[in-house]
């Protein structure tokens, strides 16, 4: 396996019982390096704010007997074919690095790339318990947004988290399954095929800051759940009861992590909704209800997350790749046979734009067709997402 002695160290720190993310954050500020912290003495350990001579004497001596536990570690991390990701190293997400106490490591199956594929990531989380409606919206955004160039990132429990990553991988997109137990735990257990699918078609990967043969318990979730958030863009909650996981979630990226928040309306007298309208009602998260109005509301995030890019957030539209199968141009509510079924505004747009061969800036669009930028930017993502058009720099231009 092979870990660096930057990473091996800091991975000893966190196997230290009493050692969790924000006390080791502290001990970094303090000391400048983790070799430095396993170095420290009790009395300068004391010397870190919230720790008194007793807690002291305790990591201390915690640091000197977890060497059993380094060695366990390691071999499972070997066995199960994962790498460790330390913070502070050039595979660390830097969305991920920026939020408060990010996860010192992150263990990986799979492959993740921060700076390329996976750079524009979309949270979608909800309900275990749902409903068919929950599941089939799941299913359906995860695959749109997946198809415009998105990385889906979820829990991978059971209902919402895996009919979102389903149909990302239906869709022929890339989806990260952040866990709330280590990763020699298959949890839930029924999810162990969904998973490997992700791995065995490079899909995205399985992630967890937990040990390696953590179990799943309860108290792990909430803490799981900044991770969803730190390394998306936005958080597209679909159906979440009144107390659910889910919220939390949203409130960590509207409060904690300056991120985008979306809900999709569900039944007003389903108790599996009442969370998710709760939270449009008093204004905490955007209404959508089309992948479309997903990605008119993270293009600008996008660009601000990103230092002002100019490059597209989504892919560009391939005209000569395969239309996605009929189970999926119906998920995702598109027609891949359009012109049919556009509005007309659509179709005043794809005027304005010319024939094959012309392109034209929001600008043109603008003075060609009358229309207001809002409007035009809002039906380009639709046109998009239905392979009508493409984006080259800051132009668009016709697919067919």
């Amino acid at each position: 396996m092979g870990l660096d002695a930057y990473t091996l160290d800091l991975l000893r720190l966190t196997l230290v019982e009493g050692v969790g993310p924000v006390l080791l954050g502290r001990f970094l500020e303090q000391f400048g390096s983790p070799a430095a912290v396993l170095a420290a003495s009790p009395t300068q350990l004391e010397r870190v704010k919230g720790i008194g001579p007793a807690r002291a004497r305790a990591i201390s001596a915690a640091v000197k007997d977890v060497g059993a536990a380094i060695d366990r570690e390691c071999a499972l991390i070997e066995q199960y074919s994962a790498r460790v990701i330390a913070l502070g190293t050039d595979e660390y997400p830097p969305a991920l690095a920026q939020i408060p106490d990010p996860p010192p490591l992150l263990y990986l199956k799979g492959h993740i790339d921060p700076a390329g594929a996976d750079r524009y990531g979309i949270a979608i989380v909800g309900s275990r318990e749902c409903t068919h409606y929950g599941l089939e919206q799941a299913g359906r955004f995860g695959a749109g947004l997946a198809s415009a160039g998105l990385t889906v990132i979820s829990g991978g429990a059971r209902g919402i988290d895996t009919a979102a990553h389903r149909g990302a991988i239906t869709a022929g997109g890339r989806t990260l399954a952040i866990l709330g137990c280590g990763l020699a735990e298959v949890y839930p257990p029924e999810n162990a095929s969904l998973f490997d699918r992700i791995l065995a078609e490079d899909r995205g990967a399985i992630i967890s800051e937990l040990p390696m043969s953590t179990p799943p318990k309860s108290e792990n979730f909430p803490a799981r759940n900044r991770i969803i958030s730190g390394l998306s863009l936005g958080v597209l909650v679909i159906e979440a009861g009144e107390r659910s996981g889910s919220l939390i979630t949203a409130r960590l990226a509207a409060e904690d992590h300056g991120r985008e928040v979306m809900a999709l309306p569900g039944r007003v007298d389903s108790p599996t909704s009442r969370g998710t309208n709760e939270l449009v009602k008093a204004g905490g998260a955007a209404l959508v209800t089309e992948p479309a109005d997903v990605i008119a509301i993270l293009e600008p995030a996008g660009r601000r997350h990103h230092g002002g890019s100019e490059v597209s957030l989504w892919k560009q539209a391939d005209p000569s790749a395969q239309p996605l199968a009929e189970q999926q141009s119906s998920d995702l509510g598109i027609s891949t046979s359009a012109p049919l079924g556009l509005t007309e505004r659509q179709q005043v747009i794809l005027q304005a734009i010319g024939g094959n061969g012309d392109a034209a800036t929001i600008d043109q669009l603008a003075e060609r067709s009358s229309l207001g930028i809002p409007e035009i930017r809002a039906d380009l993502t639709v046109l998009e997402l239905r392979r009508q058009i493409r984006r080259a720099g800051s132009r668009f231009e016709r697919v067919r």
